[in-house]
């Protein structure tokens, strides 16, 4: 920290900077497509009342988190703070506990803050998310909602938070959003012990305004990583990735990552992409001034942290430049851009009809306001082409400086003079070989070889003996020596003293160029999905705040590509929650039920995001969360097995959807035997039909064949099925959804097409047909059915057939007694099929616990 030509012993030490994986600047270190979060979590409980023992602002010093209680935490509140000092972003949100894994999910934080000492909040594990979460322990004291404040207070320089948001009358109005975000403020501090990052203004924003969109659907409908190898090359966000800049790409991941629940915001960005669609022009001269832009957001992050290199400047001023093309392009706007509180670009605002051009455009015109000073400023203070780093003379820009330039002259002077001297000194002696050199030990020297050293004149005084020869100095050499030397110290000194100064003119503009960088990355998104929904035929879908999702002719946007163009098979879907609510989706494996479902609910999610979508025609009601049970997958560290994992994951959607949601099901039941998966499967459509509090949109794709009957009993589900097409005992598949129930699951087909041996599926086909005839010894599978359900109405009782006969025994003392109450008591008028079924098991599980 001091200079060792001035210090006495050991130079002065010290720590300048704890790098951590939330607060990490070096572009070699990140993800240019991605953002880099660093997160804090405060809970309602008096989390960060009672500081930690240990001292200072960061990690603290206490036995580390403790587990909480999660039925206590159900309903409590929990503050979010995150930033990404990377590019400034900083938001905060105050929501239920019970959202946060799902906004964990979404944020996917390098580093999370939590209270030394103090119980963090359940994140989620059980809900899907993974048990790595990367959690930092702090002193709790940073979360003390007064010490919270100070610090948002002191970073930005202001006496209150109202400006924010955060505040209002003097009380503050998100006080434990305000307590997370202190305590980054608080972290920030003592990781960045020098210069640290500046952050834009924390802005507000609230969960509800956006789709839900829980890890589990992330992962099911593949949006930032595909398959077992989780590919990010066959994901929904390649599909959509069009971009030419990094802060267009981390802005697309945030679209893509929480679509909109406001159709005037949707309609906003429709807008914008209808924009560059209509103009094959205009999407051309986009693009070449979109590829011409830097990362503005990260390089005037280094800029503030006195971390950028010389090309950091020239590349932002060509971005500058070019982001006045790209302006010119776009067209010119005189409107004032309003707040922007999520950092998306959907401030509000109506459509003036000025010249015909969408306001959302005029907004966007108007974000792309020139910086011509900074320019002119970069132009004339930065070499284009410097040789080396700054210090060396050669990356402040002549003219620039005067005393710079006498300096730089003074320095090329004496280098010239030593030059020449070394030619005079071997004119003068006699001496061809001899050299003048320089190291930083000895310095300028002059050296002769030991077979000339007889020709060495009298006045050479020398300095250091070789091998091969000696080294000499002389007072004119000297002389010069000490010119050269201190004009390269200060030339040195100089010029890294301007080139801070000129990071720091530049810093003084940081608001304008983030405003420019947001305005540059929404171009670039909405011309990105403009130039995909041309190259693959999408069309705008037409959102509404109805309840109906129509598609005609969609398609799956990753699958298609996949294929050999034309070879997809599109197919139409209709729901609606007052009519057509469930569609049951028959069929056989191979066959495209799964890509079906999954088709429409990322449509589906397109739409909601703003982008146009992969069919002729869309017609969505806006849906606010997208659920999704499809796969098979274990949880052996918990001792769930793949039908567990099915069950829970099944029970959550039964309990959370709403009748705005769209459920996804896929093979509900397949884990466990065929009667038992028959009988869930029924109960969850029965459910999800008859529950006033659900009435969920739903696409149920199953092989039991057997729950097409439900259709004729059930006003709201329709039966559809995958074509098939069978002839001269050959089995192909269409792909096509057509209307009516299939009666037959073609497995063994399928076995056949995997590469089964042929003796094996010749059995198979055998035992098939015997279990279809019902002739295998204890039964076969037809015959008997699962309890079906006749008569009735929609939301009504429903009277059941007959149901096949119990062997009960007769009740007598002990366990009878206990299992006749048991069941007298059972309120059956009133259970949901689900419910009955449940009662069952545990009433068949007390049994044999009995008889162990």
């Amino acid at each position: 920290l001091s200079d060792p030509a001035a210090s006495r012993g050991i130079v002065e030490r010290g720590v300048v900077r704890v790098v951590t994986p939330g607060t990490v600047l070096e572009s070699a270190l990140l993800d240019h497509k991605a953002n880099n979060y660093l997160a804090a979590v405060c809970l309602d409980d008096g989390a960060g009342a009672a500081p930690n023992k240990g001292t200072g602002a960061g990690p603290g010093n206490g036995s580390g988190v403790k587990p909480g209680n999660k039925s206590e935490r159900a309903d409590a509140e929990v503050g979010l703070a995150y930033v990404d000092v990377t590019t400034g972003e900083f938001a905060v949100a105050q929501l239920p506990a019970s959202r946060l894994p799902m906004e964990l999910a979404r944020l996917e934080p390098s580093e999370t803050l939590v209270p030394a000492g103090e119980a963090p909040p359940d994140l989620g594990i059980d809900a899907g998310i993974d048990a790595d979460i990367p959690l930092t322990t702090v002193d709790a004291a940073a979360f003390q909602p007064e010490v919270a404040r100070r610090a948002l207070l002191g970073h930005y320089g202001i006496l209150s938070l109202e400006a924010y948001g955060l505040e209002e009358h003097g009380a503050v109005t998100l006080p434990l959003a305000v307590r997370a975000a202190g305590a980054i403020i608080d972290y920030l501090r003592y990781t960045y012990q020098g210069e640290h990052p500046t952050l834009l203004p924390p802005a507000a924003y609230r969960t509800d305004a956006y789709m839900t969109l829980d890890p589990q659907t992330r992962r099911n409908l593949e949006l930032f990583a595909a398959g077992r190898w989780d590919s990010r090359e066959l994901s929904l966000f390649a599909a959509l990735d069009d971009t030419r800049t990094a802060m267009g790409a981390r802005l697309l991941r945030r679209w893509l990552g929480r679509p909109l629940l406001e159709r005037a915001r949707v309609e906003r960005r429709l807008d914008v992409v209808q924009y560059f669609y209509d103009d094959a022009f205009r999407r051309a001269d986009t693009s070449a001034a979109l590829s011409a832009i830097s990362d503005l957001e990260r390089i005037l992050s280094r800029i503030q942290t006195n971390t950028a290199a010389p090309r950091d400047l020239l590349a932002l001023r060509r971005s500058l430049e070019a982001a006045e093309r790209l302006g010119g392009v776009i067209g010119t706007a005189d409107i004032d851009i309003d707040a922007d509180t999520d950092g998306d670009g959907d401030a509000a605002g109506e459509d003036d009809g000025g010249g015909g051009v969408p306001d959302a455009v005029r907004r966007l015109a108007a974000g792309l306001r020139p910086l011509p000073a900074l320019v002119a400023l970069i132009d004339d203070a930065i070499n284009p082409e410097p040789a080396g780093p700054v210090g060396d003379g050669s990356v402040i820009r002549a003219g620039f400086s005067a005393e710079l330039d006498a300096i730089r002259s003074i320095a090329s002077d004496t280098r010239a003079y030593i030059a020449g001297l070394e030619t005079a000194e071997r004119e003068r002696t006699g001496i061809r070989n001899l050299k003048i050199g320089y190291n930083q030990v000895f310095g300028y020297y002059i050296e002769v070889s030991r077979t000339n050293l007889g020709a060495v004149p009298p006045h050479y005084q020398r300095r250091q003996t070789l091998t091969n020869g000696e080294r000499y100095i002389t007072p004119e050499l000297k002389e010069y020596e000490n010119r050269a030397l201190d004009a390269r110290e200060r030339l040195q000194e100089l010029e890294r003293a301007l080139y801070r100064q000129v990071c720091g003119r530049i810093a003084e503009h940081g608001a304008g160029i983030a405003r420019l960088a947001a305005a540059v990355a929404r171009a670039d998104v909405c011309h990105g999905l403009a130039s995909v929904a041309v190259r693959y035929d999408y069309v705008r879908p037409e959102v509404n705040d109805g309840t109906a999702i129509a598609i005609v002719g969609g398609r799956h946007p990753v699958v298609e590509r996949v294929l050999e163009p034309g070879a997809f098979v599109s197919n139409d879907a209709t729901l609606d929650a007052d009519d057509a609510q469930i569609m049951l989706i028959t069929g056989p494996n191979m066959a495209g039920k799964s890509t079906y479902i999954r088709q429409v609910a990322i449509i589906t999610l397109l739409a909601q995001m703003g982008s146009f979508v992969p069919a002729a025609a869309a017609r969505i009601g806006i849906v606010d969360r997208i659920f999704t049970r499809v796969g098979l997958q274990d949880d052996l560290a918990t001792g769930q097995s793949t039908f567990m994992v099915e069950m829970v994951e099944t029970a959550a959607i039964l309990n959370q959807a709403g009748p705005r949601s769209l459920v996804v099901l896929d093979e509900i039941g397949r884990g466990t035997s065929t009667y038992d998966g028959l009988a869930i499967a029924r109960a969850v459509v029965e459910h999800l039909h008859d529950d006033p509090r659900r009435r969920c949109r739903t696409l149920f794709a199953t092989h039991y064949h057997e729950l097409t009957d439900l259709a004729a009993t059930l006003p709201g589900v329709r039966n559809y099925r995958v074509a098939v097409s069978e002839e001269d005992g050959q089995i192909a598949f269409l792909r096509r959804i057509v209307p009516g129930g299939a009666d037959r699951s073609y497995g063994v087909h399928v076995a056949m097409l995997a590469g089964m041996p042929p003796a094996v599926v010749g059995r198979a086909q055998e035992l098939l047909s015997d279990l279809e005839e019902g002739n295998v010894a204890g039964g076969g599978i037809g015959g008997v059915g699962i309890g079906g359900r006749r008569g009735g109405r929609r939301g009504g009782r429903h009277r059941d057939a007959p149901l096949p006969q119990l062997a009960l025994p007769l009740f007598g003392g002990g366990i009878g007694e206990q299992l006749a109450e048991a069941l007298r008591e059972l309120d059956i008028a009133n259970l949901t099929p689900l419910e009955a079924i449940n009662k069952l098991y545990e009433l068949q599980e007390q049994a044999r616990r009995s008889d162990d």
